[in-house]
């Protein structure tokens, strides 16, 4: 199916069914994911937990972890929600927030992957790749490396290996099954100057993940796209941080058949 095609069908699921999306997140970003979720149409819980991991897992239609402000007593939370949501055969989706900044972090990570089936792993280029490169770093939580066709390479060999979907964000976004791959070109800079965008672009994964019965790849892809051109057309209302993101999430609401029509712009290459 044409990506702009699969994307309405997507949302229109999305908005018609409002998947619930459990997501074991950071303290910085719990009501600005909530908040992208809620306005695009699905329903998200942030329950942390671990005596209620296995019963409220049960229930969601797809599993966020975001490690962003990781809790030692969360590594338990996240490996039974993660136990339980491939036990019921829904998406995992796990953000690697500052992977190859500390041990800590890429540790735990690493420890998921091997533990758990990961649908998609979804950072900046230097997270994602800090996994399977001991030499790349992190700087804080945003990128060091910008994205090369070797980087591309890299990443659809990890996804091989790690039996996955790599999704890249950046200027340039990349979406790999180690086969497919998706290059997205919506999406704007201001981004990058509101805490948590990275982190509600994983949930909204997480809910086209939810939704979809047969390639995750181009579900992430489409859900690349639609969040970024949602930038895209919030920045034609404010180029200033605040009230772009309120924008933003007025698009996320309102973005139909016209917009993803005329602007979506994702390209599946060779």
């Amino acid at each position: 199916m044409e990506m702009k095609a699969h994307t309405l069908e997507a949302l229109a699921k999305i908005r018609r069914n409002a998947p619930l999306i459990h997501n074991i997140t950071n303290f910085v970003v719990m009501n600005s994911s909530a908040n992208i979720l809620l306005a695009m149409g699905a329903s998200p819980v942030m329950a942390h937990c671990r005596l209620e991991m296995e019963e409220m897992t049960s229930l969601a239609s797809a599993l966020t972890l975001n490690i962003g402000t990781l809790q030692e007593e969360w590594l338990d939370s996240m490996d039974l929600a993660a136990r339980t949501a491939n036990a019921k055969g829904i998406p995992v989706v796990l953000d690697p927030v500052g992977a190859g900044a500390t041990k800590l972090r890429t540790e735990a990570v690493k420890t998921i992957m091997e533990n758990h089936a990961v649908t998609v792993l979804r950072g900046n280029c230097s997270e994602i790749l800090s996994l399977g490169y001991a030499d790349v770093k992190t700087k804080g939580v945003d990128s060091s490396l910008l994205l090369s066709d070797e980087m591309v390479d890299a990443a659809m060999q990890m996804a091989l290996d790690q039996k996955c979907i790599i999704a890249i964000s950046g200027k340039e976004d990349c979406i790999t099954d180690g086969t497919q791959v998706f290059r997205v070109h919506n999406g704007q800079l201001l981004m990058t100057r509101v805490t948590g965008m990275g982190c509600g672009l994983s949930a909204v994964v997480a809910a086209f993940c939810a939704v979809e019965e047969e390639n995750m790849a181009r579900a992430t892809a489409a859900a690349f796209g639609y969040y970024g051109l949602c930038a895209d057309l919030a920045i034609q209302s404010s180029n200033k941080p605040g009230s772009f993101y309120v924008a933003f999430l007025d698009c996320l609401y309102s973005v139909g058949n016209e917009e993803i029509n005329r602007y979506l712009d994702v390209r599946e290459t060779p």
